[in-house]
């Protein structure tokens, strides 16, 4: 599906959905506890998908009704299944050590960039500890059961990995650690896991470059609400410091979502993002260039190069290699939209440097199959004089299906061509 937008002022409000990091890990802690949760709001992404296929291959039974996802835990797991994690890097690094540690020989399949990013990490340390990958790519097959004990991978190529697992070694009889080889990137998602398996009852005990797990651990049922998404409404959130006048309803303000980081790098452009009582707007634009550190925030890139391309001087994105291996190259994707449109930004081998502040124009661009290149590049056209073409829009149903009705609702011309 192609999409046209044609330039024009958006304005209004608009609810930000509901976090798909937060829901994701939910749904996990939820098939993993004995009993019944509720999981809402939750929107009915591809991701989620993923995650829903994968743990009712498990054995989780799993009822879905509009917003709401009731759960009942996996009560006996299958001996083996197959698991087809779609495009979804969180469902296929999570749910890898939770099928080694309930002991199920499983299948796990993906489709578009999925096969090219690593497994490296758990196809280390897996046999050490009473499990194997046959690859270190999908399609790969696990097998064994994990045991306790301590585990030590890096921690700068995705906090993934680790998320999965402290998902899995609760289960196990005996306690372990996991032992940090590189500094931790993307750290406040690992906070998010910690939060969110404490609500399940877990308990992770984290000192420096260490977490001890205590095993034996039992998850208990919840009634779990999710908040609203600091990733997708980043790029409404630009939009506003862009100087369209939109506000935002349904963030926390004490959210340890590690894209809430949005708000300081928008800062670091001169705009003022200022909290109501249960909104958030931005009252002053993004009005002069920027040094960004990206090594925690990989998500947020692609919509910050749009907001460096509106500003007069030269921004500089550091931190930019772990881009590579994402639902597309995004350094490569966004320098060569970007470019399309008029901007002047050049690749290094770990930073992005653009000139900004020069007229954007019109054109026809890729979304490279990444749902936040095809939501950068709408939110892009609103800078151009003339329509910008979105080639394969349809990929923002990976993670945020009502992105282009939020942004007709905001009076946003889009088109399907």
């Amino acid at each position: 599906m192609n999409i046209q937008i044609t330039p024009g002022l958006l304005h209004g409000s608009v609810y930000a959905p509901p976090s798909k990091s937060i829901a994701h890990r939910a749904l996990i802690c939820a098939a993993l506890a004995q009993g019944t949760s509720v999981i809402s709001p939750v929107d009915l992404s591809k991701d989620m998908d993923a995650t829903i296929g994968g743990l009712r291959a498990m054995g989780a039974a799993i009822v879905r009704e509009e917003k709401k996802i009731t759960v009942t835990g996996i009560g006996k797991a299958p001996k083996q299944t197959k698991i087809d994690c779609i495009e979804s890097g969180s469902t296929l690094r999570f749910l890898i050590p939770v099928a080694s540690a309930l002991g199920i020989s499983c299948q796990f399949t993906g489709s578009g960039r999925l096969p090219q990013r690593p497994l490296t990490p758990y196809y280390d340390v897996f046999p050490c500890n009473g499990a194997k990958l046959d690859r270190s790519f999908v399609p790969t097959h696990c097998s064994g059961q994990l045991k306790s004990g301590t585990y030590q991978i890096p921690g700068d190529i995705s906090s993934q990995f680790i998320t999965g697992l402290l998902f899995a070694l609760p289960l196990l009889s005996g306690d372990s650690v996991i032992s940090l080889s590189t500094p931790l990137e993307s750290a406040p998602y690992i906070d998010l896991t910690i939060e969110v398996l404490k609500t399940f009852g877990v308990k992770i005990f984290q000192e420096q470059g260490r977490f001890f797990v205590p095993g034996g651990q039992s998850y208990q049922p919840q009634n779990f609400q999710v908040e609203s998404d600091y990733s997708n409404a980043a790029f409404f959130l630009t939009a506003a410091a862009l100087g369209n006048p939109v506000k935002l309803f349904g963030l926390s303000c004490n959210s340890l979502q590690g894209d809430r980081e949005i708000l300081n790098a928008l800062s670091c452009f001169g705009a003022s993002p200022v909290w109501n009582e249960d909104s958030i707007e931005i009252q002053k634009p993004i009005c002069h260039a920027a040094q960004i550190y990206g090594k925690d925030i990989p998500d947020l890139i692609p919509i910050l190069c749009v907001a460096a391309a509106a500003v007069p001087g030269q921004t500089v994105i550091h931190d930019t290699r772990r881009l590579k291996i994402k639902e597309s190259d995004r350094a490569s994707a966004m320098t060569d939209c970007l470019t399309r449109l008029g901007a002047k930004i050049r690749e290094e081998p770990n930073a992005l440097v653009i000139d900004g502040g020069l007229p954007l124009h019109g054109a026809r661009v890729s979304s490279y199959g990444d749902h936040r290149i095809a939501m950068s590049m709408a939110i892009a056209a609103g800078l151009a004089d003339s329509p910008v073409i979105i080639g394969d829009a349809q990929v923002v149903e990976k993670s945020y299906p009502g992105f282009f009705e939020d942004l007709k609702s905001l009076g946003g011309s889009v088109d399907v061509i």
